[in-house]
């Protein structure tokens, strides 16, 4: 076994303590949330929250420990906790409904618009193939904007569910990432296959999609992500309150929230606490999905950055 030198050990020390920081920075910030949506009013407003849930003591201070009450009330009537008022929102969970909804045939239809896409773009052969590829990537340096885009979207009808699905079915960078994937395919496979008559279908589901893995797995994460995490044009195209995902909802709940008096005489949980709860409740399939899918980002972002 090689024995490291001085330099090389204090480069490592140093990576290792920069590397537990900038985790410790990323986490926090969950933590915090996670906390300020467990404890009651009275922990919230003594700011002294920072990793641990507080609660009211009953003596004028705080203890560490998770708002709740019986039936999801405190003695004195008040709502105790925020996630049982959460569980009772018919619209949350509808709004939450449509965000599945969005993300998994939203996720769909543009990795089957990206796959057989890239697959045509990544063939030498394709007649109009450098010019179709320049298109590609030119729209990634050059667009529209958000007026022009906001016009072809109204003359387009993309203002429900299944039109919204469709309309943000695209995406040049993506494309580009699965194009490379497919490049990385080796040529003698496919000349192989093609000898023992394969079609071009065969080509794409037997060879080039089980090889591309890693590509196809990270632009699915990328799609997904999107879409889940989409505000922006939902907010503005879909105008039906049952077509708004949940990153809308929560949106107009925290412009809607009442006054902090009538807040406080019905809940025992402050309003940010509410809000966090949501958040909280909004990342949980992200939360069970990413680490499933990060063992192929590395490779699925590196592919075609390395030539033999």
């Amino acid at each position: 076994m090689k024995r490291l030198d001085k330099t090389e050990i204090i480069f490592k020390i140093v990576s290792y303590v920069l590397l537990t920081v900038f985790a410790i920075i990323c986490i926090y910030p969950l933590i915090y949330v996670v906390a300020v949506s467990l404890s009651d009013i009275a922990g919230y407003n003594s700011n002294a929250i920072t990793f641990l849930p507080l609660v009211s003591d009953g003596n004028g201070g705080v203890r560490v420990g998770i708002a709740w009450g019986a039936n999801g009330k405190t003695d004195s009537g008040l709502v105790a906790n925020a996630y049982y008022q959460i569980i009772r929102q018919k619209e949350f969970w509808f709004a939450y409904s449509n965000t599945i909804f969005y993300a998994f045939y939203g996720t769909l239809v543009s990795m089957v618009v990206g796959i057989t896409g890239a697959y045509a773009l990544s063939k030498p052969r394709l007649m109009f193939g450098r010019g179709f590829n320049f298109l590609l990537t030119f729209t990634m340096w050059f667009s529209a904007g958000i007026i022009a885009t906001y016009q072809n979207f109204q003359t387009l009808h993309i203002d429900n569910k299944y039109g919204f699905i469709f309309g943000l079915g695209f995406n040049a960078f993506n494309i580009i990432l699965l194009r490379n994937g497919f490049k990385g395919v080796p040529t003698e496979i496919e000349e192989a296959a093609t000898i023992d008559g394969a079609t071009e279908f065969q080509l794409l589901t037997k060879i080039y999609i089980p090889m591309s893995k890693s590509s196809i797995a990270t632009v699915t994460m990328f799609y997904a992500l999107s879409r889940w995490n989409g505000y922006y044009w939902a907010s503005i195209l879909l105008g039906k309150v049952e077509d708004k995902p949940l990153q809308v909802y929560m949106r107009e709940q925290l412009d809607g929230t009442d006054s902090a008096k009538a807040w406080e005489s019905t809940y025992n949980f402050s309003q940010d606490g509410f809000m966090f709860a949501m958040v909280v409740c909004s990342i949980i399939p992200i939360i069970i999905v990413y680490p499933l899918m990060q063992k192929y980002f590395a490779a699925g972002v590196n592919l075609g950055g390395v030539k033999e």
